[in-house]
């Protein structure tokens, strides 16, 4: 197999149909594709949506499904495909982790493929995200840092001016190039590279897999690189809500934040992080209250990024708690 798509689904399922209907248009751009949908506990009848569509598309020669019972977040969903792929006699060349609330472009699988055949040091390659006009999202990314996160907390100009090394989000460009990590939402990894860093790290449940999953990869000599000939839409945080407008951070993001700086960095650096992006944070709030400018940041921001930082949930290493288990 040359390249497995992974698409897994939690309670978007027609933004699901519409995503495979774009990548049913691309199937023939790339020789032996294969593309595996985990419907992830959905539990409102997507399953049975889901297979009809497949089904009465005639997709099942390239297209299956697999159904959970529970939720197992983003990197539950995707193991649960990739675990087998990878012990499978076919094994494929590349794996594609593609959410389910994207169109793909046309040539957009061909342009990450061609790329890595092209590169074969690269591990990950990230395709450009976009809105459905065409305007690109920022989905190159530099791993966070203590000035990072003092940066995108406070948002102040002439801060950001001085701080630009360590923006974590810089400006999109229209060439590929090697970056710290690129986003989860159109990913593909060669088989060599999981090989070597493992599956996605199911401690984290959903958020900052993708970066950890970078991070790792580089540590194994794998680096990322961002291909913006592969055009993908990407409709944000449909699954969770997080980014379709302000609305308070679920705890489970905040806790992979947690996890990710202390798994990765250690208890020194995660402090220094949290250090920098309470402060960051509590100027931005004086500034609004000051100035009245308008408060884009979520609801209770400030308080629980106190809440949930190393100082009150301790320096100890834990999973995410999965909220379909706990609830």
């Amino acid at each position: 197999m040359k390249l497995l798509v992974v698409i897994v689904n939690y309670r978007v399922t027609q933004l699901a149909v519409d995503c495979l209907h774009s990548v049913a248009r691309e199937i023939g751009s790339v020789p032996g594709i294969h593309v595996a949908v985990c419907e992830n506990g959905s539990g409102d009848g997507s399953t049975e949506l889901l297979r009809r569509t497949i089904d009465d598309n005639g997709w099942s020669s390239w297209c299956t499904l697999k159904a959970l019972e529970v939720n197992l977040g983003f990197t539950g969903g995707n193991n649960a495909i990739l675990r087998p792929a990878l012990e499978a006699a076919d094994k494929p060349q590349y794996l594609l982790l593609l959410n389910s609330d994207t169109i793909v472009r046309p040539n957009a699988f061909k342009a990450l493929v061609d790329f890595m055949d092209d590169n074969p040091k690269v591990g990950i390659a990230g395709s450009r995200l976009e809105e459905p006009d065409g305007t690109p999202q920022r989905s190159a990314f530099r791993f966070q840092s203590p000035l990072g996160e003092f940066e995108g907390s406070l948002k102040l100009g002439l801060v950001s001016k001085l701080l630009s090394r360590w923006v974590v989000a810089p400006p999109v460009v229209d060439h590929a190039f090697e970056t710290d990590w690129v986003s989860g939402a159109s990913m593909i990894i060669r088989r060599e590279t999981m090989e070597a860093t493992g599956l996605l790290d199911e401690g984290f449940f959903t958020y900052f897999d993708d970066i950890d999953y970078c991070f790792n990869a580089k540590k194994h000599g794998w680096p990322s690189w961002y291909v913006p000939a592969s055009r993908v839409v990407h409709l944000v945080g449909q699954s969770t809500g997080v980014n379709s407008k302000p609305k308070r951070l679920p705890p489970y993001l905040l806790e992979a934040r947690r996890r990710h700086f202390l798994k990765n960095y250690g208890a020194l650096y995660a402090a220094m992080v949290d250090i920098c992006r309470i402060a960051g944070l509590s100027l931005w709030r004086l500034r609004v209250i000051l100035t009245g400018k308008e408060d884009t940041t979520p609801p209770q921001h400030l308080s629980d990024s106190i809440r949930h930082s190393v100082f009150f949930k301790g320096f100890k290493v834990t999973d995410v708690k999965n909220p379909a288990l706990t609830s």
